[in-house]
């Protein structure tokens, strides 16, 4: 009866989401509604969570989940709802997502769970949502796009015992978008965003697990990656280590490095000319991948 109960209360939940997102609201659907694991209390930054922007006309019937950038230590605003929004205009459902911060006391494996659960919560919902389960994207910028490509790169696969819904559904994205993403936690770290997520002093051994280059393999999701070579934030060598990876795993990817741009930090680069272009050039891409 509690399963039953629980799931009849998550209905609920999503079609008075539904119904305010037709009003043009979003709303917050939290990822564990009675807790995450290893939750430090009850703040706001301590329930991960998905707002939904699903208004969208001439659906697609794919969705792609947003993973706003911020070093693990904040949440950047022009990475998250306007990304929703730009998604919805070409016809894609999205769900910007609120991971836990270094900044909050968290570090890894938090962020990758809140990640792991996003993508399964969409997927195993996916006919509420009026989605196709098997077109659920990620998108993430620098430090959420280390996010992003660690729900591509440490994805779990369905568990059909489990007892929680969700967990009967896997948690691979089917594409990813890195936009200056942070990928690797060696020699081209940001050290900020490798601080927040793993602290001081982590083990060699969690450097390699969270370097996600290194954890590169044939099942690892198709990708389309921006990056400029004057980045002085995260190095442009974080792109080019995870495209030589998918490359050599025989991934499907799409690079493009500019030479010149913002540093880092633009976002959709709606003021700049040259780097402004790769939402356009990304919507190409998408459509190749029936998003």
């Amino acid at each position: 009866m509690l399963r039953l109960g629980a799931i009849v209360a998550g209905a609920v939940v999503i079609a008075a989401l539904l119904d305010s997102s037709l009003a043009g609201q979003t709303n917050e659907i939290f990822l564990w509604p009675n807790g995450a694991p290893g939750a430090l209390g009850q703040r706001p930054e301590d329930k991960p969570s998905l707002t939904a922007y699903v208004s969208v006309t001439s659906a697609t019937g794919a969705a792609i989940i947003v993973c706003p950038g911020g070093s693990y230590a904040h949440l950047a605003p022009h990475e998250g709802a306007p990304v929703a929004q730009w998604l919805n205009s070409i016809g894609i459902k999205s769900f910007v997502l609120k991971y836990r911060l270094g900044s909050s006391g968290y570090r890894h494996p938090a962020m990758l769970e809140d990640a792991q659960r996003a993508v399964r919560y969409v997927r195993a919902h996916a006919s509420d949502f009026g989605v196709d389960p098997s077109r659920i994207g990620i998108i993430g910028f620098s430090a959420g796009g280390h996010v992003a490509s660690s729900a591509g790169t440490h994805f779990l696969p369905a568990d059909n015992t489990a007892a929680d819904p969700l967990d009967r559904v896997s948690s691979r994205p089917d594409l990813m978008i890195l936009i200056y993403p942070v990928i690797t936690m060696g020699k081209f770290a940001h050290t900020g965003s490798r601080e927040n997520l793993l602290g001081q002093q982590p083990s060699p051994e969690l450097v390699e697990l969270m370097s996600n280059e290194k954890q590169v393999n044939a099942q690892t999701p198709p990708s389309f990656l921006i990056h400029t070579v004057n980045d002085a934030t995260v190095p442009v060598e974080n792109s080019l280590l995870f495209a030589d990876a998918l490359r050599a795993a025989g991934v499907g990817f799409e690079l493009h490095v500019f030479e010149n741009g913002p540093s880092h930090g633009y976002g959709l680069a709606v003021n700049d000319p040259t780097v402004g272009v790769w939402p356009k050039i990304c919507e190409t891409w998408l459509r190749k991948h029936r998003f």
